[in-house]
């Protein structure tokens, strides 16, 4: 039972070596794991290697590259907040160690792209063994009331799934089948005067239309359908100069572009028609 000895098997193995093995075999004592690929782009052009060899070849490649070095070793994340840590994780699905060269990058993008709070996501590799991934997190703009339910949307009007309404009580609610859609232009108008926008505690859509505010005082504003930043500042200006929200005042209407009109609360129209009796009277 002498024939191949443990020592001939490796030398016939070496003779059998394809060109671009011998020419890595060469490379890699350099130290230099990014000359790997250049080999092979370069053994792959200049062999018009066939879509068979090399898929018989890129497992054996890729093991390669990786005990070279080009394996992941750590992976920075940018622009994380609300996603969880391990769930951003298991979207990814790369293990440490695993072959730079072998990452399904698209794959794992999409599946960080489908997280709830993911607006954008890029993922890539930074050679000899890091993988960068930069998170763009959706942003919760108000809350929305829509049959019988309240869930968070963002600014794009769109709801992010799994938010949790009690955690972002400090946002405006939102009333209306249209209303997300909306509540970006509105919001951002209302953000011109923040000490008045700190007051509004609803804003319901009106008719696809227009909206009407409710104040946290209980007082409701009725905005017009066009020239909303117009009326939003001459409201803000009338309270400033005249303290109108401060007087007894159930309702502003807004929709006229030359005229405000105020509807005191009852209590007030109560003693005002009582004042004038009484001046009757004398």
């Amino acid at each position: 039972m002498r024939g191949v000895t443990r020592k001939s098997a490796p030398a016939r193995e070496r003779q059998a070596r394809p060109v671009w093995r011998r020419v890595m075999a060469r490379c890699l004592p350099v130290g230099a794991p990014v000359v790997l690929a250049c080999c092979l782009m370069g053994w792959a052009v200049m062999s018009g290697a066939a879509k068979t060899q090399w898929n018989d070849l890129s497992e054996e490649f890729t093991a390669l590259t990786a005990d070279a070095g080009l394996s992941v070793e750590q992976v920075l994340v940018s622009g994380r907040n609300r996603t969880d840590r391990q769930t951003l994780i298991d979207a990814l699905g790369i293990d440490v160690g695993e072959a730079m060269l072998a990452l399904q990058i698209d794959v794992a993008r999409e599946r960080v792209a489908a997280l709830p709070w993911i607006r954008d996501v890029t993922v890539e590799r930074r050679l000899p063994n890091t993988l960068v991934v930069s998170l763009v997190e959706r942003r919760p703009l108000a809350l929305w009331q829509h049959d019988g339910e309240i869930t968070v949307v963002d600014a794009q009007g769109e709801i992010i799934d799994g938010a949790r309404p009690a955690e972002f009580a400090e946002l405006m609610l939102v009333v209306g089948d249209d209303a997300p859609g909306h509540a970006a232009e509105l919001l951002a108008v209302m953000a011109r005067v923040p000490n008045l926008k700190e007051r509004v505690a609803a804003a319901v859509r009106v008719g696809e239309r227009r909206w009407n505010l409710r104040l946290d005082d209980g007082i409701d504003i009725q905005l017009p359908e066009d020239g909303l930043e117009q009326a939003w500042l001459a409201l803000a200006d009338m309270d400033r100069t005249e303290q109108l929200l401060a007087r007894d005042v159930q309702a502003v209407d807004l929709r006229f572009p030359d005229r405000f009109v105020v509807r005191l609360t009852p209590d007030a129209r109560a003693r005002m028609e009582h004042e004038e009796t009484e001046g009757e009277d004398t």
